[in-house]
């Protein structure tokens, strides 16, 4: 780990959300390879991960990001708090209107959001995974974007950390888009390709997250609350529910316990 942390200090830090996204991209193929070992995954371990990600994503949101932001807020009160209340609430509704314009389809493949569109269902299926990727993009940008700035609260460690998590989360998101396609009749290559391409987008959010921050220092705290904002509603409304249709609730719920545990300790230990 300590070699981990040394790479990312001596390189720029813009450079370094680069890589690390490209870390949670790689690590979201992989997940997504097992189409080429298994038709189908078992429903009771893919809602365990499910929930395992809902808790990963939550955890992330409070100690890597909104506590963060709190504390290099300025000022007491509400006035120390309100930068995080609005960039959280924005965070939020930005993705609550992608939810609303872009087309996509659940996981469950039973339900459709956004404008009406011919689009196939696994281009629909793609984009609804490629939604969840933005804000966890997003967040590993603005965090080494606060660390280019020179913001104390913002470490190397920290970001290292948060993208270590959200890169283990990525793994299930991963199997969760690719296992359906296959059962749908796509060819392996096409399922993982799918499942794959659905976290290239979390590259180009990290560069655009941690441009934006090194240049406009002060809009950090509203940057980080921003991420947990739009990571938290993905959660809420997609995530959880996703995770609680099938009768492995408990199993989904205990895997929730579980991922927010892994990233409070990781956090904590590391960040």
């Amino acid at each position: 780990m300590d070699l981990i942390f040394d790479f990312f200090s001596n390189i720029d830090p813009i450079l370094g959300a680069f890589y690390a996204t490209i870390f949670t991209w790689g690590v979201t193929a992989f997940g997504a390879s097992f189409v080429f070992l298994f038709k189908s995954m078992n429903r009771a371990f893919l809602d365990g991960m499910l929930g395992f990600t809902g808790g990963v994503m939550v955890a992330a949101s409070f100690w890597s990001l909104l506590a963060p932001a709190i504390q290099m807020s300025s000022g007491e009160g509400f006035v120390k708090v309100m930068p995080v209340a609005i960039g959280f609430a924005l965070g939020a509704m930005f993705i609550f209107g992608l939810d609303k314009l872009m087309p996509h389809l659940h996981i469950n493949f039973k339900e459709s959001e956004g404008i009406k569109t011919p689009w196939r269902r696994t281009t629909l299926l793609a984009l609804a995974i490629t939604l969840h990727n933005i804000p966890e993009g997003l967040a590993i940008g603005v965090l080494f974007g606060g660390v280019a700035a020179g913001i104390p609260e913002a470490s190397i460690t920290g970001a290292v950390v948060l993208a270590l998590g959200i890169g283990i989360q990525n793994f299930p998101e991963g199997i969760a888009i690719a296992m359906p396609l296959r059962r749908l009749g796509l060819s392996k290559f096409k399922s993982f390709w799918y499942g794959q391409l659905s976290a290239i987008v979390e590259p180009i959010a990290a560069l655009i997250g941690a441009i934006a921050v090194s240049f406009f220092t002060p809009i950090l705290p509203y940057a980080l609350a921003f991420a947990a904002g739009a990571m938290i509603f993905v959660v809420v409304e997609e995530v959880i529910p996703e995770s609680q249709l099938d009768k492995y609730t408990d199993i989904s719920t205990l895997g929730f316990i579980g991922g927010f545990i892994i990233m409070m300790m990781l956090d904590v230990s590391f960040g």
